[in-house]
């Protein structure tokens, strides 16, 4: 049962790849992206994200009450700085 768990999460985790850096990447060579609204800060929220999610990958994507609270909290923080620090 835990092979194929693997296989599922590979499976999906190789297809984000796969649809980020080709599709876009295709995308970009018809005609140029330009991303010019991505600042700094949401490129590093980004990865604090990712490397808060690394602990509960560990340990099954068992996620508690208290853990899930935190993140929709860190979620709801950072749309409300978005929103508060918009310059449109």
């Amino acid at each position: 049962m835990r092979r194929e768990q693997d296989i599922a999460i590979g499976n999906v985790v190789g297809s984000n790849i796969f649809n980020i850096l080709g599709i876009i990447g295709l995308s970009g060579m018809t005609r140029p992206v330009y991303a010019a609204g991505i600042q700094w800060t949401d490129w590093a929220t980004m990865v604090f994200a990712a490397l808060l999610l690394l602990p509960i990958m560990r340990t099954g994507f068992k996620i508690s009450r208290r853990e899930g609270l935190i993140f929709v909290l860190l979620f709801a923080g950072y749309v409300a700085w978005l929103v508060l620090n918009h310059n449109g």
